[in-house]
C-alpha cells in the first residue's frame, strides 16, 4: 500500500512510501498524542474546493494524497478509496486539524491509536493527584 504506521512513546508516525511519498510530496506525518482529540474509522469524502497544499488529487477515482486546506483547516489525506479510512482529529498539531488515510488494517491502527492516547490520560491524571 505504500503506508505504514508506527507507534512510538509519545507520537504516531506515518510514513509515506514510493508514489505515495511522490503525489504527497511528504515522507511523514507525526503526531504526538497528546494532540489526538479522536480516532474512528469510517467513509470520507473530501469536499470538491479543497485547496491542494501541496498535495495531488483526482477527485473522480477519490484519490488524495498531500496537505488541503478547507474552511480555515488543515487536513493531511492519503487514501485511494474512501471506504473505512482511519480518521484522526487534532486539536493544538503544529498544523493539520485532521489526518485521514487508507490502512490495510484501519481497525486496529484506530484502537492501538485509541489505547495510547487513553493511557496518556490516565498517566497524566494520575500525575495530576499526585500534585493536590
Amino acid at each position: 500500500m505504500g503506508r505504514t504506521v508506527r507507534f512510538g512513546e509519545t507520537e504516531f508516525t506515518l510514513n509515506l512510501t514510493g508514489l505515495h511519498c511522490f503525489f504527497a510530496l511528504k515522507q511523514k506525518v507525526t503526531i504526538p498524542y497528546s494532540t489526538i482529540k479522536s480516532v474512528f474509522v469510517d467513509d470520507f469524502d473530501a469536499p470538491s474546493w479543497m485547496l491542494r497544499m501541496p498535495g495531488t488529487s483526482i477527485s473522480p477515482l477519490h484519490i488524495y494524497e498531500g496537505s488541503f486546506k478547507h474552511a480555515d483547516k488543515w487536513y493531511f489525506l492519503s487514501y485511494e478509496s474512501r471506504q473505512s479510512l482511519v480518521i484522526i482529529e487534532l486539536e493544538g498539531h503544529n498544523k493539520y486539524a485532521y489526518v485521514i488515510f487508507q490502512h490495510e488494517n484501519p481497525t486496529e491502527v484506530a484502537a492501538e491509536l485509541r489505547r495510547r492516547v487513553r493511557n496518556l490520560q490516565m498517566g497524566n491524571q494520575a500525575g495530576d493527584s499526585i500534585k493536590k
